[in-house]
Formats: structure tokens, sequence, C-alpha cells
């Protein structure tokens, strides 16, 4: 059984300040971010969205946009007709359910369109302070192949990563790791002889 304790102090050693990539300055600047960045880059949500944060500033001004114009502000990003969709619902959900303002709990965030428990958690974490751990591809691939968690669902992954690291870290773990498996533990090939867990993971096609 690996070491969920030395795996966390390792990762926070090499990113003691782990930061998300997305670009925002309040709750529903990220809400929308996280939306958009579904099967997309941070790079290009950054970039467009860096243009889209003048423009719309508060659900109001979302709830209120044209389809057929927003649609075009967002035509760079994947799926952008139906993430267009998602946010102008959700922006809509956020004022008649939540005065127009970005609720802080996970319970409250997944009953918004577009919201799953990934995307919450990352909200909770980044724009409220909470710790939350949003699993992601690369939290699923490396705590898997370390053997901090069994399965390839994220929920259940959530789950028993809640379990294994100290709720106090679980923010800054989660971006850590997410870190991790972009720049280390990779998906095609990854870079064991120089990774940092290299002695505490337990993935058998390590070399």
């Amino acid at each position: 059984m690996p070491d969920a304790g030395k795996i966390t102090q390792l990762l926070l050693k090499k990113y003691p300040s782990p930061k998300i990539a997305l670009v925002f300055e309040t709750p529903l600047d990220l809400l929308v971010a996280t939306i958009l960045s579904a099967q997309c880059t941070d790079k290009r949500v950054n970039i467009v969205t860096a243009v889209l944060f003048r423009k719309y500033r508060k659900p109001e001004d979302y709830a209120s946009a044209k389809p057929e114009i927003f649609e075009t502000e967002l035509n760079s990003i994947n799926y952008y007709k139906n993430k267009a969709r998602m946010i102008i619902q959700c922006s809509e959900k956020l004022i008649e359910d939540f005065h127009g303002k970005v609720p802080g709990t996970l319970e409250e965030l997944v009953t918004l369109p577009g919201i799953g428990r990934k995307t919450a958690n990352v909200i909770l974490g980044g724009a409220f302070g909470r710790q939350a751990i949003p699993v992601d591809t690369h939290v699923l691939r490396v705590s898997n192949r370390l053997g901090l968690a069994h399965s390839d669902k994220p929920d259940k992954v959530e789950q028993e990563l809640m379990k294994r690291i100290s709720r106090d870290k679980w923010t800054r773990f989660s971006r850590a790791i997410v870190l991790h498996g972009r720049e280390t533990c990779k998906a095609r090939k990854p870079l064991c002889p120089e990774c940092i867990l290299l002695k505490e993971c337990n993935w058998p096609e390590k070399s």
C-alpha cells in the first residue's frame, strides 16, 4: 500500500504553491471557464475568456445574450454551441435559484446545468478556498498508477482520495497531481526515471 502522506509531501515539495491554469477573478468567471474547459485546453479557454470576461460580468449578462452572437464568441472552443447553451441556462438558474450568486456548496453547484462534481470541486477550491478534490484525467490516471485509487470512475476515485489524503491538503494535492500528470506521469510516455514518486509508485509498468 503506497504511503499517501509521503506522496503528498513529495508532490507539495515539488509544487509548493500549485495553482489552477484557468484565469479568473470572480466565482462566476471560474464557473464559466470550467464549463468551457471540458475537452479543451486551458490555454485556449484563457484566450477566449480574456475577451469574454470584459463583456460578461454578471449572470444577467450571460442570460440575456443572444445565442447566435454568443456562439460566435466561443467558436474556437470545442463543442462551443453546446457550451454556449449550458452557460446561458446556468446563468438563468443562478438568477432564479441563487439570487444571481454562484453558490458555495457542492450540493448546490451540481444543480446547475453543465456542472458536475469535478467542475463543482474546481469552483469550491478555486473560488471559495474550500478543500476539494476535482478528479480530471490526470488525477484519475496518476492516482491509479500510484495505487492511491483503484477505479476508472472519477466519483469513486474522489472518494478514495478523500479517505487517504489529509483533508487540509485536498486542494493543493489535487492541483499538484494534475501538474505532475502533465509534466512527468504522462499518459503515453511517462518520464519514470526522473519522477520524484518513483520509489512510492506501485505501477507495475513503471520503468
